[in-house]
C-alpha cells in the first residue's frame, strides 16, 4: 500500500464497456495516476492523448446527484463553469483512494469521506483541461 504521499496507479486495458456505453463514447483509459504530491491526476487514453487534471477540478466537477443539485441537473458532461472554481487544498479536495466501476468508470474517495460520483470514461475526456478538448467539447 502507498504511503500517505504517494499516488496510486493501474493499468486498464482488454476491458470493453458495457453496450449502452458503448453507443455513449469511445474513450477508454489504458493508464491512470493519481500524484498526491503535485494533486495532479493523469489519464493516458486509448486514442493517445494525456489528460492531466488538477485535484480541484476534479472535485467541483462532481458528477453525483448531491453536488450536481439533484437528479434532473446531472448531464453526460460537466457544466463549462467548474473550469472557473479553484477549490483550496483541503480534504474535501485530496484524494484517498481511486476504485474501478466495472470497465467505464472511476469513483473518487476523497479525504472527506465523499465517494459518490461516478466518472464514466466520457465525462473525464469532457473535463480534460488542454486546449484541444476545451474545443472538442465546446468547454
Amino acid at each position: 500500500m502507498p504511503s500517505k504521499n504517494e499516488g496510486y496507479a493501474f493499468a486498464l486495458g482488454g476491458h470493453r464497456p458495457p453496450l449502452q456505453e458503448k453507443i455513449k463514447m469511445n474513450e477508454r483509459a489504458t493508464g491512470i495516476t493519481a500524484n498526491k504530491k503535485t494533486r495532479e491526476f493523469t489519464i493516458n487514453w486509448n486514442d493517445g492523448h494525456i489528460s492531466v487534471y488538477p485535484f480541484g477540478l476534479l472535485r467541483a466537477a462532481c458528477p453525483c446527484a448531491s453536488c450536481r443539485g439533484g437528479h434532473e441537473n446531472m448531464k453526460a458532461e460537466p457544466d463549462a463553469e467548474v473550469f472557473q472554481i479553484q477549490l483550496e487544498d483541503s480534504p474535501a479536495t485530496r484524494i484517498n483512494n481511486v476504485k474501478a466501476v466495472g470497465s467505464y468508470a472511476l469513483t473518487i474517495v476523497w479525504e472527506d469521506g465523499h465517494d459518490y460520483g461516478i466518472y464514466n470514461w466520457h465525462y473525464l475526456r469532457a473535463l480534460c483541461p488542454c486546449e484541444e478538448d476545451r474545443k472538442k467539447y465546446g468547454k
